[in-house]
């Protein structure tokens, strides 16, 4: 009887030793075991994501660092975009594009179309810029948004070295080669009738120039850089008769669309200027 009183007391006093314990732990308020409490740069992560904020960006990373955008623009405009001797692709705008996207902090994929095609995939929504010596009009205005102006253009009459075509009024009955979607070709269009002339398309320089050096075209009309550029490459043409006014060149996005690549395009491009990189990069293409 003695024993199993004394067992009994036991574990009485176990168990009230257990109750007491278990009281104990409640008390000091032991957070439950599915809070996590962040600590170092989980705390600050955790704090971004609570207030919206990027929790993947780097501390001091400007908001454009993370922005990414698919330019188009053509294959053969010297000296806006082409190819080097060494195939690597370069002009005017490639430097300009390169030099404002280091500016504003953002990247790019460029996608070398050819004009025609890098203004259909911007209008299809494949693209989300264009730069490619794009003269800025009312009709593309209707369908694009464009920056402010970085290049100021103008047109003339080009001929090979040899050609006695020396005047507008030489081109009666002739035929005269153009690039298609140029401001030159809409020049050409529009004295057409005037002078007599019929006009060639096509849809690279290069060939435009050729057509003119084999005799089949008495002249060609382009925008002076590019003319002038062909020409100190050696390219066996003159210009003939004065320069006429042209548009300015833009780069292009989808009307009403990528306001903020716009903003960071023009924002760029005057910090080029003031700084003298802009001017620069046009001594290197072009000589007058």
């Amino acid at each position: 009887m003695k024993k199993i009183i004394l067992l009994a007391a036991a574990c009485l006093t176990a168990l009230t030793l257990a109750a007491c314990a278990s009281d104990q732990i409640t008390d000091q308020g032991t957070p439950p075991a599915t809070e996590k409490i962040p600590s170092g740069n989980n705390a600050d992560a955790a704090e971004n994501a609570d207030s919206g904020g990027p929790a993947s960006a780097s501390a001091g990373e400007s908001p454009s660092k993370s922005k990414s955008f698919r330019i188009a623009t053509d294959t053969t405009f010297s000296p806006f975009e082409f190819e080097d001797v060494d195939g690597n692709f370069t002009g005017i705008d490639i430097e300009l594009l390169n030099a404002i996207s280091e500016d504003q902090g953002f990247t790019f994929e460029l996608q070398s179309l050819g004009f025609d095609a890098a203004v259909t995939a911007l209008e299809a929504g494949q693209a989300d810029g264009v730069i490619a010596g794009m003269s800025i009009t009312p009709d593309r205005q209707a369908k694009f948004d464009f920056s402010d102006p970085y290049f100021d253009s103008g047109i003339v009459m080009a001929t090979a070295k040899d050609s006695s075509v020396d005047s507008y009024e030489k081109l009666q009955g002739q035929t005269v080669a153009v690039k298609n979607g140029t401001e030159g070709a809409a020049y050409a269009e529009s004295i057409a009738d005037t002078y007599g002339f019929t006009i060639t398309v096509f849809d690279d320089s290069a060939s435009m120039y050729q057509d003119v050096l084999a005799g089949s075209s008495a002249a060609c009309f382009e925008d002076y850089p590019v003319i002038g550029y062909a020409i100190s490459q050696g390219m066996k043409i003159q210009m003939v008769g004065e320069k006429q006014a042209g548009n300015s060149y833009g780069f292009a996005v989808k009307k009403g669309q990528n306001e903020e690549l716009l903003n960071y395009f023009n924002q760029g491009l005057r910090n080029l200027k003031e700084n003298g990189i802009y001017q620069e990069i046009l001594d290197r293409y072009i000589v007058e």
